[in-house]
């Protein structure tokens, strides 16, 4: 007897082992599965809604559609900026079975048609239309040229609440109002409804409408707003479709880019990515730096750096000419030039400045004027350069040369010159009074002039811009040319004329011009500003001051939400236009990127 107990205590003790041992193999089992890994931390299930984790959820279905529907009518809800699953549903039909019931519903339409006709009512539109498309479609499905199918659409929004879960959904059904499609809320079936979007091929919610062909097709669901081509740079993420945005701007209508940021919200980084990357395409890059920020890029590239300060040795002589070889332009480089010094010398014996109603204010009287003119002419002559082609080689007048004319001249060419002479032997003597001693052939050459006084600096860039066009014209190669705070150009009437001049006239000498800008009020507030813009192909629109918003949003027409998105984007992100389209854009970089182009510890591009 004592045995027998033994032996059942033996045989429970091992059932006990045995059962410990499954449980623990059951448990190693459940939390190496994949189901455990992805899986939330706990689901709901409400009649209206589901709650995933933290996570709210809501399906809705859509059970009813208007007589005709356009191509792409999806478009809207595949692009809205919130989280979505979208389910479609497509259940091909035998076409005998729909000619079937088909003759069964034209029997009842045109019996119904005869009964209101002898009982004398009004004719019926609707009966019209029903029994005229399903004639139709008869008729088409009888050829071959259509087939019938049941489609169900459904879709799951997801929140962080249930008032932004409201918010979504009325959303979601006004889009679909206006295109008079009905929705509902899958009432007491939200897990059926998001197993149903869910990509595991179970329809449990199963409300369906039937569709031919040409009514399916209208539903084509890859209409993502997509900015791409299949070659070029790559400016960063699609934010709407997790694409990329990848655009050549040489092979653009032109190849014009121009950027508006406020400070800090990272439009630096974001040129000079594409300078690096198009380097990497074969570009050449000229820069107008006036922040000392391009020139860690510039030595880790092995580029040119140019320093322009009173005390630096770099010397541009504004009298330079262009060696075109195109007859054409030779036979006009001498008057264009002349066209750009009077622009020049109007900014610097005047500072010609646009009025507050965009008029030009005059900087020099006409006899003035006239006086430059005719001093400027007889400097080349003096010179050795006249309008024949023949004679541009010869070495170029200076400032010092136009000074000693105007001297020696009658009228108003003594004052012009006491005006000059701080330019030729005054404060800011040299660096634009002697012979050009620059050398820009390096696939980056950049200018700094974050050195010279306020005064001289809207002088530099003009001077250093024309350099860069007589150069361009001199040598036709695919180049950049990035002008950063183009703003201090946009103040004075004959600088932006000649930076539209130069937007307008760049392709021609496959020249790519980028304008950078932080002060968007004063860039876009003359006339010239917005002719700039609309010559540039390429547009990106990062973070905006509250005040600029308005200004940009009257130009490019966004819409409220996107009003809202520019004042309120994250470092990085921001609106990327080609033409007409855009889209939301988070720029990326990789690491070794990162490191070239950030300038702070802390990766704060302004």
């Amino acid at each position: 007897m004592a045995k027998k107990q033994k032996n059942v205590v033996d045989i429970a003790a091992e059932q006990r082992v045995r059962e410990q041992a499954e449980v623990e193999q059951a448990f190693q089992t459940g939390i190496t599965t994949l189901r455990d890994l992805i899986s939330p931390s706990s689901l709901e299930i409400h009649s209206s809604y589901f709650r995933l984790g933290t996570k709210y959820g809501r399906t809705i279905y859509i059970y009813g559609y208007p007589r005709e529907l356009g191509t792409g009518w999806l478009s809207p809800l595949i692009n809205i900026d919130e989280v979505l699953d979208i389910s479609m549903w497509i259940y091909p039909v035998e076409s005998a079975v729909i000619l079937k019931n088909l003759r069964k519903k034209v029997t009842q339409l045109e019996a119904s048609m005869s009964l209101n006709s002898e009982k004398g009512k009004v004719r019926d539109p609707e009966l019209e239309h029903a029994l005229s498309d399903a004639e139709q479609l008869r008729d088409e499905i009888q050829i071959g040229s259509e087939k019938f199918f049941r489609f169900g659409l459904y879709v799951t929004i997801y929140a962080d609440s249930l008032d932004e879960l409201q918010f979504i959904q009325h959303k979601i059904e006004t889009i679909f109002g206006q295109q008079m499609v009905f929705s509902k809320v899958a009432s007491s079936q939200q897990e059926q409804g998001l197993n149903s979007t869910m990509p595991q091929a179970s329809d449990q919610l199963q409300i369906r409408r039937n569709m031919n062909t040409g009514a399916i097709s209208t539903t084509f669901p890859f209409t993502s707003a997509d900015l791409t081509q299949d070659s070029g740079v790559l400016y960063g993420v699609n934010m709407h479709n997790n694409g990329l945005v990848i655009f050549d701007r040489f092979t653009l209508e032109n190849y014009n880019m121009a950027v508006f940021a406020k400070s800090g919200s990272g439009k630096s980084f974001t040129v000079k990515l594409e300078a690096l990357r198009s380097m990497m395409m074969g570009a050449e890059v000229l820069i107008i730096d006036p922040e000392n920020e391009y020139q860690k890029l510039c030595e880790a590239v092995g580029g040119s750096y140019i320093r322009l300060s009173l005390n630096s040795d770099t010397r541009i002589n504004p009298f330079d000419l262009p060696k075109v070889i195109d007859s054409e332009d030779a036979e006009d480089a001498l008057r264009a030039n002349l066209v750009t010094l009077h622009g020049l010398f109007r900014q610097m014996l005047g500072s010609a400045q646009v009025g507050p109603n965009g008029e030009t204010l005059a900087a020099l009287s006409p006899a003035e004027e006239a006086d430059l003119d005719q001093a400027l002419i007889d400097t080349y002559a003096r010179a050795g350069i006249t309008s024949d082609p023949l004679t541009h080689g010869s070495i170029p007048p200076t400032i010092e040369n136009l000074y000693d004319t105007l001297l020696h001249m009658e009228g108003s060419g003594p004052q012009l010159a006491q005006r000059l002479r701080k330019y030729t032997s005054g404060t800011f003597a040299g660096i634009f009074s002697q012979q050009s001693n620059v050398n820009i052939n390096n696939q980056m050459v950049v200018f700094n002039i974050r050195d010279l006084e306020d005064e001289l600096r809207p002088v530099a860039m003009y001077i250093v811009l024309n350099h860069i066009w007589n150069i361009t014209k001199t040598q036709q190669k695919k180049r950049m040319l990035i002008v950063d705070e183009a703003w201090q150009l946009m103040k004075y009437a004959d600088s932006a004329n000649f930076m539209l001049s130069l937007a307008k006239r760049a392709r021609k000498y496959y020249l790519g011009l980028t304008v950078i800008t932080q002060d968007v009020e004063d860039f876009m507030g003359s006339q010239m500003g917005r002719s700039v813009v609309a010559n540039s192909s390429l547009i990106l629109l990062l973070k905006q001051s509250p005040s600029a918003v308005d200004v940009l949003s009257d130009v490019f027409k966004l819409t409220d939400g996107e009003k809202k998105l520019l004042a309120n984007f994250p470092v990085g992100q921001g609106l990327f236009f080609a033409g007409q389209n855009h889209v939301h854009v988070q720029i990326i970089a990789s690491e070794t990127e990162e490191r070239l182009v950030s300038t702070t510890p802390v990766d704060k591009e302004g």
